[in-house]
């Protein structure tokens, strides 16, 4: 479970002060989905600056210099990588086509040790799964719809990239995991969840939002400097078939989808807030596993991705 975070001040509305409060707030909020690291991408000068550290979001001042208008920002909790080694935060650079960009990523990867051997990426000391998104769109050499498109449907498990340009453009890359967008006069504030940005909006004083957007599952979206939105799409990927749904062995089995919903309808809502796949839920549902013990397992992610990873190849 991290966060997603950032800014873009389209139309310069905002002074440098209150940008810089701004980034700090929600980062602060955004503390709820992650503390072991913090992380802001910009550019400034004609280069591609990150600023990263294991630290949460309060013990730091996040700070950008006069002229920046757009920002991109991840809090982490740690589910592969220590974050002890600054390398393995967030965001990650990369450069595309001789340009840089930066990416973040909210969710968990099952199939990044997969793809760096079927797809021969170059072995680095990065450790997080998260980093094999960025190799993929430096091995297509573009950043662009096409390139999102073809990374989204290769990697496989719970996922939101966001993904900031050279000429300061946002790209979302929508997966199962939360994403929403406040829109106000002027400039747009983003985040995983729309309480988080409701905590931050209260805490600053801001007033009602003109457009609330979550984009849906299988969304590409490119936000520019300017506040355009342009839209793709890529197919979702289907990891997990629950082809023994049908057998009478298990008792989650039994149940259609209408009554799946009602029983642990919370627990998948839940599960989806801290970055947890539907399919991953099922599958220690069709495992055996009692909403209790799923429960305990959310606040151990790196044992609950490790035992769902071995059921969901196990099929």
């Amino acid at each position: 479970m991290c966060s997603l975070f950032g800014i873009i001040d389209y139309d310069k509305k905002l002074t440098t002060r209150q940008k810089n409060t701004i980034l700090n707030t929600l980062a602060r909020e955004c503390e709820v989905r992650g503390t072991d690291a913090t992380g802001i991408a910009y550019n400034f000068a004609g280069r591609m600056r990150i600023y990263k550290r294991p630290l949460p979001a309060h013990k730091l001042w996040l700070h950008i210099p006069s002229g920046v208008n757009v920002v991109m920002g991840h809090t982490r909790m740690t589910t592969q990588g220590s974050e002890k080694h600054n390398q393995n935060n967030h965001p990650f650079a990369g450069k595309a086509d001789g340009k840089s960009f930066a990416l973040a990523h909210n969710g968990v990867l099952w199939n990044d040790k997969t793809l760096k051997l079927t797809e021969n990426l170059p072995q680095t000391s990065v450790e997080t799964d998260s980093y094999v998104a960025a190799q993929l769109l430096e091995k297509q050499k573009a950043l662009d719809f096409d390139s999102l498109q073809t990374m989204a449907e290769k990697v496989e498990g719970s996922f939101v990239f966001t993904v900031l340009d050279s000429k300061d453009s946002v790209w979302f890359v929508v997966g199962d995991n939360p994403l929403c967008i406040f829109r106000y006069n002027g400039f747009l504030l983003y985040a995983s969840t729309e309480e988080i940005l409701c905590k931050a909006a209260k805490r600053l004083r801001l007033s009602t939002p003109v457009n609330v957007q979550k984009p849906e599952e299988g969304e590409i979206l490119k936000i520019d400097w300017a506040g355009r939105v342009t839209m793709g799409n890529f197919i979702p990927h289907t990891t997990y078939p629950h082809w023994w749904r049908y057998r009478p062995y298990y008792g989650s089995f039994l149940l259609d989808e209408e009554e799946q919903k009602s029983i642990y309808g919370d627990l998948f809502d839940a599960a989806k807030s801290m970055g947890v796949s539907e399919d991953e839920i099922q599958a220690l549902l069709d495992y055996g596993c009692d909403p209790d013990e799923i429960e305990e397992l959310l606040y151990d992610p790196a044992l609950l991705h490790e035992m769902t990873g071995e059921l969901l190849y196990a099929y």
